[in-house]
């Protein structure tokens, strides 16, 4: 009876152990730091999507629960973007592309914030930063799952810089 008892009672934490390290995929986008972004484009080009938002913001909030977490935007991202969430308003020191960048006491927000929107802060923000290298694009306001999927795909298949925005846009059909 002992054994029995014993044989289920470390079946079942084996099965505990397993399940969780092995999910299903996430119904979230799972956010990356900064700095892994920068290791993996250095293996893998792609741009880099940066979810910028601050504690404060209600609709960074709805964001993160109705876009972010919409099963089509995050395949979509998981599959062509590497995707960092960073807090405009973060007094850590943020290391970019050998440079750092401080809290900024005349903007209150983070001078990396302040770079990636060239100065116009506004919550959230979704910034592009193109594989290429070329300067961050930023896409102030909060995007619904099918006005995500129109800039999404424009980067994520590599349009930018290619095709023209509203040329793009035109011929765009959506999927989601």
């Amino acid at each position: 009876m002992q054994k029995r008892i014993l044989f289920y009672l470390s079946s079942a934490i084996l099965f505990m152990s397993f399940s969780a390290t092995h999910r299903a995929p996430s119904d979230q986008v799972e956010w990356m730091s900064l700095a892994q972004a920068e290791t993996a484009i250095q293996k893998e080009k792609r741009p880099i999507l940066i979810d910028l938002y601050t504690d404060w913001c209600g609709w960074c909030k709805v964001m993160d629960k109705k876009t972010y977490s919409n099963k089509n935007v995050v395949k979509y991202v998981h599959d062509k973007f590497y995707p960092v969430k960073i807090n405009a308003e973060s007094r850590d020191v943020i290391n970019f592309s050998g440079r750092s960048y401080q809290f900024n006491s005349r903007y209150k927000a983070n001078d990396f914030a302040i770079y990636l929107t060239q100065g116009r802060l506004e919550f959230p923000t979704t910034i592009i930063l193109p594989a290429d290298g070329s300067a961050p694009q930023a896409i102030p306001g909060f995007l619904e799952p099918k006005d995500f999927e129109l800039i999404a795909k424009y980067f994520g298949e590599g349009e930018y810089g290619k095709t023209p925005f509203d040329k793009y846009s035109r011929n765009f059909k959506s999927s989601w």
